[in-house]
């Protein structure tokens, strides 16, 4: 069976939480989308680890860890990836990268800082990892994809244009010093060693897999509202963040995907520039922050404090629509027990009216909350296993979540580690 795991809002729902979970009951798990540009913290019996381009199944000895051709690879990265989860005693994960994916190469991240650079105060609030000029280039038709880098004369005529492309924009637009195609050429055969052990053509395994019966988890980067068709646009990613691209992330049939599981929080928060309807400021925001996740609220990659805000049922619903929740996780609910009142917010206040549909980036800015308080319940909920045993507060604030959104909450992470988990 395929299930898939992705985000209902920004990211950073605690989507390598769930997906390390369910992995001990999978055979293979794919990243199908997105780069090294957001992190999955992970917290198990080898500790705790920010992974960037590496599943989050890769702690288990009995998966298979697929990059898959949607991805944005970034060679240098996973490999040094590996390695650090190795050198903590990790067993050594079995890899298989797609022969279709596509490279980052040094010249996007440049790109990247350089146009974030040229937008000063009207940047997007790129991570500057490359990933919007790779997927300009992938579109364009000017990527490097894996199989390719294996023939040395195709790979020297790519590069040639590449540079003839690129080096208009560096001369006259951001001023900087211009590519060099034997550069470009080095760096390829570089990457071909690295990653010449690792290379599959994913979609014949994955069929194969599937007609054995094998179990396959998608894992998802970032959420529903970082979707660039779907998300608050222009403030998105530049890969579908949908459960619905997993398929084409991962070369196989949409009808094999038969369950997703939307990851949404107790609570919101967002890395990056963008509408944040829930957003909240001050000595609140930083008390939730400083309790938030393991350790705080601080971007797995970038390390960049999370916008705060309460949770948002206008944007977890919509999340869950476009990903077409069969599961909802909600998760971090134990950070929430030091509150008195819990905000809730319900609907958006657009010119006078309120709706609880969530709307388009243009009358998105003009939104303002409509909350909801629910009573706190004043303890820690780690550590309990029953759902029946959470305090009344807690599961009428679960309740309530689950009825606004209108999609099932079947598992409740109240905690970090792998096994702080109550399912429904």
């Amino acid at each position: 069976m395929v299930k898939a795991v992705v985000g209902a809002n920004w990211g950073d729902e605690g989507k390598g939480k769930i997906t390390d979970m369910l992995a001990e009951k999978a055979d293979i798990i794919i990243r199908f989308q997105g780069g090294a540009n957001a992190g999955h913290t992970i917290v198990n019996d080898y500790g705790k680890f920010a992974l960037h381009t590496l599943p989050s199944g890769c702690f288990y000895n009995h998966t298979t860890s697929i990059i898959g051709n949607g991805v944005a690879l970034n060679i240098p990265i996973l490999i040094d990836e590996i390695k650090s989860i190795t050198d903590k005693g990790v067993p050594e994960p079995k890899i298989l990268v797609s022969d279709r994916a596509q490279i980052v190469m040094p010249y996007h991240i440049l790109l990247d800082a350089y146009e974030e650079e040229r937008l000063a105060g009207k940047s997007f609030g790129s991570t500057k990892s490359g990933i919007a000029p790779f997927y300009a280039d992938k579109f364009a038709k000017i990527g490097f994809q894996v199989n390719e880098i294996f023939d040395d004369e195709l790979i020297r005529e790519k590069a040639e244009n590449v540079c003839e492309r690129k080096n208009v924009l560096m001369k006259y637009l951001y001023n900087k010093p211009e590519l060099d195609p034997d550069e470009i050429v080095a760096t390829l055969k570089e990457y071909r060693e690295m990653i010449r052990p690792y290379v599959c053509d994913v979609s014949a395994y994955l069929a194969q897999a599937i007609k054995e019966g094998k179990e396959i988890l998608l894992e998802g980067q970032l959420g529903t509202l970082k979707d660039p068709d779907h998300g608050i646009y222009p403030m998105v990613t530049s890969s579908s963040t949908l459960a619905g691209y997993g398929a084409v992330g991962a070369g196989i049939p949409p009808y094999e995907i038969k369950k997703v599981i939307v990851v949404c929080k107790a609570y919101s928060s967002a890395v990056g520039a963008g509408e944040f309807v829930s957003e909240i400021f001050g000595d609140e925001a930083d008390e939730l922050r400083r309790r938030g996740g393991d350790g705080g609220e601080y971007g797995a990659t970038t390390g960049r404090p999370r916008r705060m805000g309460w949770c948002d049922c206008v944007a977890s619903k919509y999340g869950c629509r476009l990903q077409g929740a069969t599961d909802v996780a909600f998760t971090v609910l134990d950070v929430l027990g030091y509150l008195d009142e819990i905000p809730v917010c319900v609907g958006y206040e657009i010119d006078g009216e309120v709706t609880t549909d969530f709307p388009a980036t243009s009358l998105l800015k003009k939104a303002k909350p409509v909350y909801e308080y629910l009573p706190g319940w004043k303890e820690d909920i780690r550590g309990i296993r029953n759902y029946d045993e959470l305090p009344e507060n807690c599961r009428k604030y679960i309740e309530f979540v689950e009825e606004q959104i209108g999609y099932p909450i079947t598992m409740v992470s109240n905690g970090p580690g792998r096994h702080d988990i109550i399912y429904r």
